[in-house]
């Protein structure tokens, strides 16, 4: 899958490239997960090594081209959703971590296993450019689907109030905004589920993911 560029809205003359990691962008990437979410243990080095030998076309980094600096990224591997019930864990569709149960003999489901921007540089097409990439995996591969788990991350401000259930109504319908799962309704998926313990040691959405599909 050749890259690509999109012009940076808000800072003339900035642009960004959509490509694949490379070992040499591993600890930028354990930088900018320790960024976005510094109560979590990043990516390991061998976890990340283990994506690039299961499925390379299928892992996603944004780079600013001005300062070569990686401000976003998205990892993900083909399953066969028949393997797999909704409510199942981050950990059970990514085999901790190391996309293991990698399946493209079988699989028609692109699953989404992270996706992150840095807060830096939320706003500027950044999450938007990196879906569009998960999009032409799916070409590429002839895939049926991206599905993933959207952390609620929101949640744990609305739990007295709604159950997480409820809370993602409130999304769907635009009564509530929800930094990440607004966004991924805005590129197209739909919530079909809501899985309890989809993450730990999560503050935010106290565990709880809405399973998003985008056909």
């Amino acid at each position: 899958m050749s890259s690509y560029q999109i012009d940076n809205k808000q800072k003339e003359n900035s642009k960004y490239f959509l490509t694949h990691p490379l070992p040499k962008h591993f600890r930028q990437i354990q930088d900018l997960c320790k960024k976005v979410y510094p109560f979590a243990k990043p990516w390991s080095i061998e976890q990340l090594e283990s994506h690039r030998s299961y499925f390379p076309d299928g892992q996603l980094i944004v780079i600013e081209e001005e300062s070569g600096k990686i401000v976003g990224l998205a990892f993900s591997l083909i399953i066969d959703w028949n393997d797999y019930s909704p409510q199942d864990n981050w950990q059970d569709f990514t085999t901790g971590g190391f996309f293991h149960n990698h399946n493209p003999k079988k699989g028609k489901t692109l699953y989404g296993a992270e996706v992150m921007v840095d807060p830096e540089y939320r706003g500027r097409g950044i999450g938007k450019l990196l879906y569009r990439g998960r999009q032409q995996i799916v070409e590429k591969y002839q895939l049926k689907r991206i599905r993933a788990g959207a952390r609620l991350r929101g949640y744990s401000k609305f739990k007295d109030k709604f159950s997480p259930k409820e809370y993602v109504k409130q999304v769907v319908d635009k009564k509530i905004f929800d930094p990440t799962l607004s966004f991924q309704l805005n590129q197209g998926f739909k919530a079909i589920d809501v899985a309890p313990n989809y993450l730990f040691n999560d503050p935010e959405s106290l565990g709880y993911a809405a399973v998003i599909e985008w056909l």
